[in-house]
């Protein structure tokens, strides 16, 4: 099951935050924060998934992202989804995403204020 999605730029600026379930605000912000140091300190070579740890409270939470250009896609998911189906899933969001918004998505995303779903 997907927990969250979101966006930051390479500034740790959120873009776009969805969660899934209800979490208090100081623990959305504490996951944002969380989940940025994980994946901005990864290596361009090394795997796109690695264990959420206890994030959002369960064992079994994973993080799958891409980076693209200055955006990391980030979804937060449990065991029962694939990697490999997050990641094509990820692809399939951004090229959306781009030809919803043209080619000002990325500058849209890096200009504006975040959004909240």
């Amino acid at each position: 099951m997907i927990k969250a999605i979101l966006v930051f730029n390479n500034s740790a600026k959120p873009r776009l935050i969805k969660f899934f379930e209800h979490y208090p605000e100081e623990i959305q912000q504490q996951i944002v924060r969380e989940t940025y140091q994980l994946v901005s300190k990864r290596d361009e070579n090394v795997c796109n998934f690695l264990e959420g740890g206890s994030l959002i409270g369960a064992n079994d939470y994973r993080l799958i992202y891409r980076h693209y250009a200055t955006l990391y896609f980030i979804f937060c998911v449990d065991s029962s989804e694939s990697e490999l189906g997050i990641l094509d899933l990820i692809q399939v969001f951004v090229e959306t995403l781009d030809k919803c918004f043209e080619v000002k998505f990325f500058l849209y995303f890096l200009s504006n204020p975040p959004i909240y779903i």
